[in-house]
């Protein structure tokens, strides 16, 4: 996420590594390195020029503080300008009404129909509440299939009416159905098209006069950069919507759509989509985006997401099979899956402080557990529960059934039989001994 623009920031900063102070000069030279990194990250020219020459200003002058150099107080001041670029504060979804009706809007291709399920099913389990997704996408059959894949996918219901090619009106049958069978949220996911046209302008204005709905979002595809700015400014002329939601961050984005949107019309971020599951969506936190463009990760994200996903139940369970020496390979596969459901594998790591960097031109394949869960599944029952009972014959048919080599599925135990140790340690207190342990794994 924004790697590039991420160096290229980090490059701009080391100018004034060893200087006492900030100066004309030495500024200078940093800032017309921040500013062609924005703009190589498609941030528009007058808001990169704007961005800083109010870094400038703030900057310009001051004296190093006691625990800062030039570097890192210019880093702060960036972060500071960046988070209120992106909007400052974090911008919640507006939730009343009854139903609550919220309207989605987008070209094609924004990922419009796929993050109207994401919503739906970030709301169901964040929010409890029960909620309708509308397909009013009447020119592309394909979309109000995917739709009602989508709302299978996640549990949600989908409501559609064949043969009706009036958007308006199935909206409105769509809220009095919500009202009916007791849904409290209705998403409508209408028609995009391949660029901005005034039929679809049209379209969508009469369904936003004809349902009144309390959330208008606009759906972006944060690869098309400026264009995506451009497009948001023509919907919002004609909508007036309440946020923008960032799709495909987890991609190779530039950035620029995230940076300038906010300036040109005016309106919060409030989500992003940063992957294809159901569960990629974040609610948009500019100062946490900022610590991330900068290098600085989000590890308040990364503990978020770990909380989600943190059963009480099963850690009491894994706990208990701990202490008696019972903690097995099918254990272990449910901590990998829990771990899965956090995000794909690079967002996660880009949260954590310093990672982008040690990780630069590392691949991270989001099957990094694959070869893992492979083992696993062709252990047997007994094997998983009992690791102890896997001999040399039985790692043979383990690595022929799980395509690995005898050297990985050792290199499992191995690893597994570390782990096991060290949990059984932390959880007896034996800090001492887990400290003597870890270093004789050199």
């Amino acid at each position: 996420m924004f790697n590039n623009l991420s160096e290229k920031l980090d490059k701009a900063f080391h100018v004034l590594k060893g200087h006492g102070s900030i100066t004309e000069i030495n500024i200078a030279e940093t800032l017309k390195e921040v500013r062609r990194a924005l703009l190589d990250a498609d941030v528009n020219f007058k808001i990169a020029k704007d961005f800083t020459n109010t870094v400038k200003e703030k900057a310009l002058g001051q004296d190093v503080l006691t625990t800062l150099n030039p570097g890192q107080l210019m880093v702060k001041i960036v972060k500071d300008e960046l988070t209120e670029l992106m909007g400052g504060e974090t911008v919640g979804i507006n939730l009343k009404g009854a139903p609550t009706v919220i309207l989605m809007s987008g070209l094609q291709g924004s990922g419009k129909t796929t993050f109207s399920g994401k919503l739906a099913n970030y709301l169901k389990n964040k929010k409890t509440k029960q909620v309708l997704l509308v397909g009013c996408d009447v020119y592309r059959p394909a979309a109000i299939n995917q739709l009602k894949v989508v709302g299978e996918q996640i549990g949600v219901e989908v409501y559609a009416e064949e043969g009706n090619q009036n958007p308006v009106e199935i909206s409105q049958n769509a809220i009095q159905y919500a009202k009916a069978n007791g849904k409290n949220v209705v998403i409508i996911d209408t028609a995009g098209r391949l660029a901005v046209d005034d039929e679809m302008m049209t379209e969508i204005s009469n369904i936003h006069k004809a349902i009144e709905p309390q959330e208008t979002l606009f759906v972006v595809d944060s690869m098309t950069g400026q264009d995506a700015v451009n497009t948001a400014k023509a919907f919002n002329d004609i909508l007036n919507f309440d946020g923008v939601i960032l799709t495909k961050l987890d991609g190779d984005t530039r950035g620029g759509a995230a940076l300038s949107i906010k300036s040109i019309v005016n309106k919060p971020i409030k989500f992003i989509g940063t992957g294809e599951k159901m569960e990629a969506i974040d609610i948009f936190h500019p100062d946490r985006m900022a610590d991330r463009i900068l290098g600085m990760g989000d590890v308040v994200s990364l503990v978020e997401r770990a909380q989600e996903q943190y059963d009480e139940e099963e850690a009491r369970k894994i706990q208990k099979k701990i202490a008696k020496n019972q903690f097995g390979f099918d254990d272990f596969l449910k901590q990998i899956q829990q771990i899965k459901k956090m995000g794909n594998m690079k967002d996660l790591a880009g949260m954590i402080p310093g990672a982008g960097k040690m990780l630069k031109g590392v691949d991270i394949d989001d099957d990094a557990f694959q070869g893992i869960e492979a083992i696993i599944h062709s252990m047997t029952p007994g094997e998983r529960s009992k690791p102890e009972t896997i001999n040399a014959s039985r790692k043979k048919r383990i690595a022929k059934g799980s395509g690995t080599s005898v050297q990985e599925v050792n290199q499992l135990m191995k690893q597994f039989d570390q782990m096991s140790k060290m949990m059984k340690m932390m959880q007896g207190g034996g800090s001492k001994k887990l400290m003597q342990m870890m270093q004789g794994m050199r």
